[in-house]
This record gives structure tokens, C-alpha cells and sequence, in this order.
């Protein structure tokens, strides 16, 4: 499994200008944020997709509130799933927690439809997760099934659907886990690979959209969690607060952020932005974050803006297939309307 092996020979990209200031939903001469979001969405819907772009590309349908392209996202996704219970596998995958995106949605149309097809895929998911997939000693979820290693894209791909799904304990106790093996104490930022039988690092760097799923990941679980989990919120909270005050740390004057997050030699890229500003709009609508971290999504959300082109594709987003340059992928366009959504319902305070 290839994806995600960022590192080799990144370059350095120039910077593009772009300030924003929090103000009201007033359009631009000659924008229309509607229409734009639309052409980002038909661009995403074009692309092809292995199983966590089919995921994270429903849970930006969901979260914009578009149920019936859920509904039918999720057929997929059933369709294409594995014996063992994983979703929307195509091809030869070794992915353990990828699948697991795919879940919220699936659980969704399946409580609208009253299908039980749906019913029984997000319940195969979940028992998959809980019951066979590859894990630590601790039990902890590996990312692939062919070598024991802890990615940090897995913390957005399985606990969100794990608390919604009614195991709210155990996606704390994955959150958790993953940040005991992966965070950086020093720098305030998640490594991005651990290899669990080398005990050691694969990838050490901090990956700017590494750190992306687990600020939007946390974010999920946190609105997921029980009033009578109000500790846990506590410290999740916490855990967000600072995974997005060590990114913020680094970002740019343009509102852009490297590939990867200290690394200036690194190249330019767009996605990390769109992942904070939604976890921040999120966390500041529900109670998580003050106020103040507002202009700093807003910012973010302005430099996202500039790079959406005629078609609806959000440029210089860490790049599919291979994500070791700037280029577009299915993530970027997901968290563009993620990024919208949170942006639209924070506005309706």
C-alpha cells in the first residue's frame, strides 16, 4: 500500500497571497459561495475512489446535508464490501481502518431507508473493528493488515464511527492510543507512521494532513460523546485545542501551511487548512474553542477559496495518487465542503 509515502523529494512552492477577516456571509463581486461549492462537489463525485475517499466524500454529503447522494454513496460502499466486513474495497487492499470512513454514512442512510442491507454492512463494519481487526497489544487499531503499523490517518477513518455507532469507551480509548504512540511532545504535532514490530518510526515527520485527520477526527468523536462523558470531552478537548495550536503555530502569512508542518523546505499545500478551519468552526459551535480562534479559520477558509479553479477542482492539495506533491485528491474536495458546512452552521449561531 503505497498511499501516503509523502516524502520523497518534496520541494519547496512559492506562496500565494490570501487574508481574511471574519465578517458576515456577504459574496464577493461576482462570487456565488452556493455555485462554487457545487462545481467542488461535481469534481469530487468525477473522481475515482478507493475506500477512504469514498468515506470522507460521504461524510462531506452528509454533513452538508445532501441524503439522498448519502443514501446512494452508501449502496456502494455496502456493495463493495468485503466478507470481513470492511466498506467500499476496491481493488487489492490491505486497508484495516480506511474502510471504516465509509461508516457514519452507511449508518445514516440505513436509519433513513430502514434498508437492512445498510443495516447489516455498518454492523459488519463494526464488529470488524471491534472483533478482527489487526491490532496492537494494547489494542490498538493498525492501519494496514500487512504489517503492524499505527498510521495517524486512522485516527479520523474509525473512531468517529465507532462512538456513533454506540462505543463511545472504545473510540476514546483509540484517540488515546494513537496519540500515546504518535505524538510529539516536543514539536505539538503527530508523527505520521509507527512501526509496531521495528519500535520505531517509518515516517517521523509531522504531515500536515497527518495532523488534519486528527483534528477533524477528534472533532467528530468529541460531538459523539454522552453528557455522561463529560471527562473524556474534557480531556479530548484538550487534545484538540493543542493539535491545532501546534499547527497554527506554522502556518503561513498567506494562510497556507507546508506539506510538511515545520518543514519550510517542504512544498506549499492547501488541505491542512481546510481540515483546521472546519474543526475550528465546529469547535467554536460547540462550545470546545473560544471565539477568537474564528479569524484564524477564516483565514484559512480565504486561502482554500483562492485555489478552487473553474472547475470546481481545490488546487495544490497534497496530491493523489501518490501524495508526495501538490496536486488535487478526493480529500481536498471533501474537506472544502466539510470546511463550508461547519462554516454555514456556525454562521447560524
Amino acid at each position: 500500500m503505497e498511499r501516503r509515502f509523502f516524502l520523497k523529494g518534496a520541494l519547496s512552492l512559492g506562496s500565494i497571497p490570501g487574508i481574511s477577516l471574519f465578517k458576515s456571509n456577504k459574496k464577493r463581486k461576482g462570487e456565488n459561495p452556493h455555485a462554487k461549492i457545487e462545481k467542488v462537489k461535481s469534481a469530487m463525485l468525477s473522481m475515482q475512489r478507493y475506500a477512504w475517499e469514498q468515506g470522507v466524500a460521504s461524510q462531506s454529503l452528509l454533513e452538508l446535508g445532501e441524503t439522498e447522494l448519502v443514501i446512494l454513496m452508501a449502496k456502494d460502499a455496502v456493495l463493495r464490501q468485503q466478507e470481513d466486513g470492511r466498506l467500499a474495497v476496491v481493488g487489492c487492499f490491505q486497508g484495516v481502518t480506511d474502510p471504516a470512513a465509509n461508516g457514519e454514512a452507511v449508518l445514516f442512510a440505513a436509519k433513513v431507508t430502514g434498508d437492512p442491507v445498510l443495516k447489516k454492512g455498518a454492523e459488519k463494519m463494526l464488529n470488524y473493528l471491534l472483533e478482527k481487526a489487526p491490532k496492537t497489544s494494547s489494542g490498538i487499531l493498525y492501519h494496514i493488515s500487512d504489517k503492524p503499523q499505527v498510521w495517524i490517518d486512522s485516527l479520523y477513518m474509525a473512531p468517529p464511527f465507532i462512538a456513533v455507532s454506540g462505543y463511545p469507551i472504545e473510540a476514546v480509548k483509540q484517540i488515546k492510543g494513537f496519540r500515546d504512540i504518535l505524538w510529539n511532545k516536543d514539536k505539538k504535532l503527530f508523527s505520521q507512521i509507527w512501526d509496531d514490530k521495528k519500535k520505531s518510526f517509518i515516517q517521523k515527520d509531522c504531515w500536515g494532513v497527518g495532523n488534519g485527520w486528527a483534528a477533524a477526527g477528534i472533532t467528530r468523536v468529541i460531538k459523539s460523546l454522552p453528557s455522561q462523558m463529560a471527562l473524556e470531552k474534557k480531556v479530548l478537548t484538550g487534545f484538540l485545542k493543542e493539535i491545532i495550536d501546534g499547527c497554527l503555530s506554522h502556518i503561513r502569512m498567506d494562510g497556507f501551511f507546508h506539506n510538511i508542518v515545520d518543514n519550510p523546505g517542504t512544498f506549499v499545500e492547501t488541505n491542512l487548512g481546510q481540515m483546521l478551519a472546519y474543526s475550528i468552526y465546529r469547535g467554536v459551535k460547540g462550545g470546545l474553542l473560544d471565539i477568537s480562534y474564528i479569524k484564524h479559520a477564516e483565514k484559512m477558509r480565504k486561502a482554500a477559496h483562492s485555489k478552487v479553479d473553474r472547475y470546481g477542482l481545490v488546487r495544490d492539495v497534497c496530491g493523489a495518487p501518490e501524495f508526495e506533491s501538490p496536486g488535487t485528491a478526493v480529500e481536498g474536495q471533501a474537506f472544502f465542503i466539510l470546511m463550508e458546512a461547519a462554516r454555514r452552521d456556525f454562521s447560524l449561531n
